[in-house]
């Protein structure tokens, strides 16, 4: 029953079909998106009747490497970070590696992947390492001085390693971008609509070595991003204030959850507040429970002990995910 769910997060439609009601009625937490977005003010205008404009990229791409902390002529940005992680599984052209238990787009972007169980047992050739960092769905953190061995691993055989740092936005202090220059077979992903709760802008950027981001540019063609996401991203990287006070109301809010989650007796494990993965013999039936009462989280194919739950928006929706696992006792 769940397994149309098992992809991607955010199937809202797909989950009224199946399990009832209209999308206002439904509590989604299927994703890892920031619930509170940020808002752009009544001075952010976007022109629809006019073609992206080019010095507005540069913008935007200046803005975001101020934010990110790296040289502007490392910085690239894509029509959505898993666009961009497609993009260099072509334009790399080497067989991919991924752990198990990550983002589906890890595999798909490589005409060859493989799963490595142990990131301590690399095989020696060369190949495109993929680790999420945050990694999604179990927030693990790898230490910089565990990827900078990988990345030394990867060099030596000829290959690459990149890291997603799709949810580093809530603590800068994860990233490992500022290790990225022309000499070094490093490439970091960046996601826009995470953090700044964006997610429909489709808006990432690729920080990597020059020749990386020519073939990319190539590839993408003259307009990358619409309109939109360029009138929009500029000023939210820019908006300090709020990127301070969002990066403090989301540990809180983190938190309260696993507050909730523990007074269900939830076993779950995560250091990004955008999300928690729960971790039980019936996670898969957990699911089935939630979206009988509307509420949908994100199951797992070949993991019925996964679920994660992204978090919610506020007191109100916090409190009917509260309700909603006393009625089913926390485990369905």
């Amino acid at each position: 029953m769940s397994a149309g769910f098992t992809y991607h997060g955010g199937r809202l439609s797909a989950a009224c079909a199946r399990f009832g009601g209209e999308p206002a009625d439904w509590l989604d937490l299927s994703t890892g998106i920031n619930p509170r977005s940020w808002h752009p003010g009544a001075d952010v205008v976007v022109d629809w009747r006019a073609l992206p404009d080019p010095d507005a990229l540069a913008s935007l791409e200046y803005a975001a490497a101020a934010f990110f902390g790296c040289d502007p002529a490392l910085c690239a940005a894509v029509p959505g970070s898993e666009t961009g992680l497609r993009q260099l599984g072509q334009s790399l052209a080497l067989p991919g590696l991924h752990q198990p238990l990550a983002y589906g787009t890890y595999r798909a972007a490589f005409a060859q992947a493989e799963s490595i169980q142990n990131l301590a047992q690399l095989p020696q050739r060369a190949s495109v390492l993929v680790v999420g960092n945050p990694n999604n769905p179990d927030g693990r953190i790898l230490s910089h001085d565990r990827l900078l061995a990988l990345l030394d691993h990867q060099e030596q055989q000829g290959g690459w390693l990149i890291v997603d740092e799709a949810f580093a936005d809530c603590d800068p202090g994860w990233s490992i971008l500022g290790k990225v220059d022309a000499g070094r077979r490093l490439i970091v992903l960046r996601s826009f609509g995470k953090f700044f709760g964006l997610a429909g802008l489709r808006l990432g950027f690729l920080i990597a070595p020059p020749k990386v981001l020519a073939d990319l540019r190539q590839g993408l063609g003259d307009w990358p991003i619409h309109a939109a996401a360029l009138a929009f991203a500029t000023p939210a990287y820019r908006d300090m204030p709020w990127i301070t006070g969002t990066r403090r109301c989301l540990g809180a809010s983190a938190a309260a959850l696993d507050d909730v989650l523990k007074r269900h007796r939830l076993s779950f494990k995560g250091d990004c507040p955008l999300f928690r993965l729960i971790v039980g013999q019936n996670a898969g039936g957990l699911f089935q429970a939630l979206a009988a009462r509307q509420i949908l989280t994100r199951p797992f194919s070949g993991h019925p002990d996964l679920l994660r739950i992204g978090l919610p928006a506020n007191a109100a929706a916090l409190q009917r995910l509260d309700m909603a696992l006393s009625e089913v006792g926390g485990h369905g």
